[in-house]
């Protein structure tokens, strides 16, 4: 008997999702969503960020229990981050307190019976305290927004990664972007990885077809001490469609939704 490696064949296979785990995977977008509103509801002047992460996941863990009552209530969290904690893709939760003018990481992962879904906002409590931080994040949201459209079939992973390239170097901002621009989302966890094969970098040619779900997350980090220091990050779902993509992320992005007024 031969050993034969299988693990390509089983990546390109769990790539495309059934109708039946995109449905799975819908339900958890809409969790997500639920996770981020209670974000919102519980920041405040004063406020530590375990405090906002802990009213966030239990909220996620409620809906989850609520419309899966048989399902295994495992690695549900969320991550937030303020200020300067904003600078990295997950930093760490901390104690520190919220304060007016802070940018704010919402990072919310429901896992429903292995699947693992995931949205991302940068928020402002209050205010944007400067015009250079407004500058930044509206950037990244065109970012963002450009690579929404740029997910359909036939595209490869590889030109998305280029473009968005790009429109980071018109605003010399390209060496502050961290990570890819997305990846495949399904059967995956911090803690056993995702199909490699699916992410949005510029070494990857896997051509998108229907049925593969995939994110949006460009993200660039601004140094402290640089004007607008901190991390802005847009997150989007995606399921590729024949003709193009249906985002199933409800959560609204930007400057005119995300300014928290308390």
């Amino acid at each position: 008997m031969e050993p034969v490696d299988i693990s390509i064949p089983c990546m390109k296979m769990r790539m495309v999702k059934s109708a039946e785990e995109i449905a799975h995977i819908k339900e958890g977008a809409r969790i997500c969503d639920i996770g981020g509103a209670a974000v919102v509801e519980a920041c405040d002047v004063g406020v530590g960020e375990h405090e906002v992460a802990l009213h966030s996941t239990q909220a996620m863990v409620r809906e989850i229990a609520k419309s899966f009552p048989h399902a295994e209530l495992m690695d549900t969290w969320t991550w937030f981050q303020s200020g300067i904690n904003t600078d990295g893709a997950h930093n760490p939760v901390t104690s520190r307190r919220l304060q007016k003018g802070d940018i704010l990481s919402l990072n919310c992962f429901p896992m429903i019976s292995g699947y693992y879904t995931a949205l991302e906002r940068t928020l402002f409590l209050d205010h944007v305290p400067s015009d250079r931080h407004m500058e930044l994040w509206e950037i990244n949201c065109k970012v963002h927004r450009r690579g929404l459209e740029l997910i359909r079939p036939g595209t490869r992973c590889c030109d998305i990664a280029a473009e968005l390239n790009e429109m980071y170097l018109e605003h010399d901002l390209l060496q502050y972007r961290s990570f890819g621009y997305g990846h495949s989302f399904g059967v995956l966890s911090h803690y056993y990885g995702r199909e490699a094969g699916l992410e949005l970098r510029e070494d990857v040619e896997t051509v998108l077809e229907p049925n593969m779900v995939i994110s949006m997350e460009p993200m660039i980090t601004i140094p402290e001490g640089t004007a607008g220091a901190g991390g802005y990050r847009e997150h989007d779902i995606l399921v590729i469609t024949e003709d193009g993509n249906e985002d199933i992320t409800g959560f609204p992005f930007g400057p005119e939704h995300n300014v928290i007024k308390k």
